[in-house]
C-alpha cells in the first residue's frame, strides 16, 4: 500500500496542486496531511483519497477547517493523529509541540511517526520507529512530499 505524506501547505493552492498531481501519478491509497493546512481551500484538493488531517500552528480557524474536512468526507484528528494501516501503527502531528513529537518518537509505540513544521525533509530511524517529515509545500526549496510503502515501511522523499 502506498501512503502519501504532505505538510505545510499554508493555504497555497498552486503548490498543493503540484503535490496532488504527483500523488495521482504514484497510485497512493491514502494521504496524511501533517498540519499547517492554512485554508479550507486546501482540503478539497485531496478528495481523490481518504485523507487524514492534523492541525499545525498556522491553523488558527480550526472550526472552519473541521467543517471543510467533514464536508469533504475526510478525517480530522485534531492535533495528534493515530492510525493503523496495513498492520502498522502510525502517529502523525505537526511537530510544533516539540515535547509531544519527542515523546511520540521515543515511546516505541509507533512504527511510523510523521510530522512537519520545520519545512525540512527527514527520513530517519529511532529504534524500530521510522521518523518522517515530508518537507513542505510552502516556503521550502525544493517543495517536497513523501511516499511510504506499507507494510514494508520504506519511505521516499519526492522533490516537486
Amino acid at each position: 500500500m502506498q501512503l502519501g505524506i504532505v505538510s505545510d501547505t499554508h493555504g497555497h493552492v498552486p503548490y498543493a496542486l503540484e503535490a496532488v498531481r504527483m500523488l495521482e501519478s504514484l497510485d497512493v491509497k491514502a494521504v496524511l496531511h501533517c498540519g499547517d493546512i492554512g485554508s479550507a481551500d486546501i482540503v478539497g484538493l485531496f478528495s481523490p483519497w481518504p485523507t487524514h488531517f492534523v492541525f499545525g500552528n498556522v491553523d488558527h480557524d480550526e472550526d472552519d477547517l473541521r467543517r471543510a474536512i467533514a464536508d469533504a468526507g475526510q478525517t480530522c484528528h485534531g492535533r495528534f493523529g493515530r492510525l493503523e494501516l496495513a498492520g502498522r501503527k502510525i502517529a502523525f502531528l505537526h511537530g510544533d509541540d516539540g515535547a509531544l513529537l519527542r515523546q511520540a518518537i521515543a515511546s516505541g509505540e509507533w512504527d511510523l511517526v510523521c510530522h512537519g513544521h520545520t519545512h525540512v525533509a527527514r527520513n530517519s530511524r529511532q529504534g524500530d520507529t521510522l521518523v518522517l517529515n515530508p518537507g513542505a509545500l510552502y516556503r521550502a526549496n525544493p517543495h517536497s512530499i513523501a511516499l511510504v510503502e506499507l507494510p514494508a515501511l520504506e519511505a521516499t522523499i519526492i522533490s516537486l
